[in-house]
């Protein structure tokens, strides 16, 4: 893991939000922006700005090009139930459990360049000399 950015406290079920999740783990940065953007489903903007500020994490704290990610975990939370009441004959009410989610998205390293860099490392001995 290189970038991880959390949104806490979204007011959308954590199995609408699942649904748009598992299509985009595994995936490019690339890849998985594009298919938010045509998925019909309202966790899908979401989900979207939270790849986006993961991508900002990696220009910002790392100085790296977002070229060469993918998303290596992404999963969702159950957050806090807000409880309302639904009015219903002779006085009486129903429970509503309004849900609310927490995603957590983490971005890695594609695995050939994680190779290509631990290959560079091997070339160089102890004195920084290549071999």
């Amino acid at each position: 893991m290189i970038s991880k950015a959390i949104i806490k406290k979204v007011s959308i079920a954590p199995r609408k939000a699942r649904l748009v999740v598992d299509l985009i783990r595994g995936k490019e940065i690339k890849v998985a922006k594009a298919i938010l953007m045509f998925t019909p489903k309202s966790a899908s903007s979401i989900v979207l700005k939270l790849l986006n500020s993961a991508e900002a994490n990696l220009a910002q704290n790392i100085n790296l090009k977002s070229n060469d990610f993918y998303i290596s975990e992404v999963y969702v939370n159950e957050g806090i139930r807000l409880k309302r009441l639904f009015p219903r004959a002779k006085g009486s009410g129903d429970m509503i459990k309004k849900r609310t989610s927490h995603i957590v998205l983490k971005l890695s390293m594609a695995k050939e360049i994680k190779e290509e860099i631990k290959a560079k490392k091997k070339e160089v001995n102890i004195h920084g000399t290549k071999i």
